[in-house]
């Protein structure tokens, strides 16, 4: 089982597996006694549609595989990657190839050309920050690129926030502990070194992921020039920036796992 097929499992089967039920349940949304610490009014919430969860008590939330996860720390027991993936895996079973095409095609399908921008600003909300210090990312190096992106559905006129990041097609990538999405074209986002003709190029996934190491430098830039991909399906959009720009070595800073190490072996310097 890798994480794609892991993260199609739904949460709520996953509460049910280890004998936790909702309170109270929507066609939205389901609240629970959080699973990973004792609760006397349910703080733990799961978003149905998008198949997320966030422990409001705790500030941390996320997929499948980070539930369990949580949950096998909570257990005192390994909590790699690797020991969700098998908890899961002997827990619930492999997830059927044929259900991971579906949710791919079917996710959110059309749902973004019902969204628009309405502000973008600096980061100020203090969820978002929250968000991003449960991530381990201080507001001072996110602030950086991300910005505090509100947007409306309009069919039904509801409002939303995320962080934002804006790619290379003016399309802005958003993120918050129930949503990732994108408005506008998916593309890359690219993000110059201190050296003005650097040899190397940084490849991150996420742009989290790119603040997540900025973060361990201590917030030290680097001196070589990184591409955010926005989405390992991103890669082939990525090329004209890498190939050809005179690099001549690529540090890549991808997922450990099957996706995360194809990936590199379809760019060429």
């Amino acid at each position: 089982m890798n994480i794609e097929q892991a993260n199609a499992i739904s949460i709520v089967k996953i509460l049910e597996t280890i004998n936790v039920k909702p309170t109270r349940k929507t066609e939205r949304e389901a609240w629970y006694l959080s699973p990973l610490r004792e609760e006397k009014t349910a703080s733990f919430k799961v978003h149905l549609k998008r198949n997320l969860w966030y422990d409001f008590g705790i500030g941390v939330g996320g997929d499948a595989v980070k539930l369990a996860c949580a949950w096998l720390e909570s257990q005192r027991k390994p909590h790699t990657v690797s020991d969700g993936l098998r908890w899961l895996k002997n827990s619930i079973g492999e997830i059927p190839a044929e259900v991971i095409r579906h949710n791919a095609a079917s996710k959110d399908a059309g749902e973004t050309r019902k969204l628009a921008i309405k502000s973008v600003k600096p980061i100020k909300h203090k969820a978002l920050i929250h968000y991003l210090e449960s991530r381990g990312i201080p507001i001072t190096i996110a602030d950086r690129i991300l910005k505090e992106v509100r947007f409306q559905n309009i069919e039904t006129g509801k409002n939303t926030f995320a962080l934002g990041l804006q790619n290379e097609e003016g399309g802005w990538e958003l993120r918050n502990p129930f949503c990732k999405l994108c408005i506008g074209t998916k593309d890359t986002t690219f993000i110059r070194g201190k050296n003005p003709k650097p040899s190397g190029i940084n490849i991150f996934e996420g742009g989290l992921d790119y603040l997540s190491i900025l973060t361990q430098r201590e917030g030290r830039p680097f001196k070589e020039d990184s591409i955010i991909l926005n989405s390992l399906s991103c890669i082939k959009k990525g090329q004209p920036y890498i190939k050809g720009y005179g690099y001549t070595v690529a540090f890549t800073w991808l997922d450990n796992d099957e996706p995360g190490n194809k990936a590199p072996k379809t760019t060429t310097l």
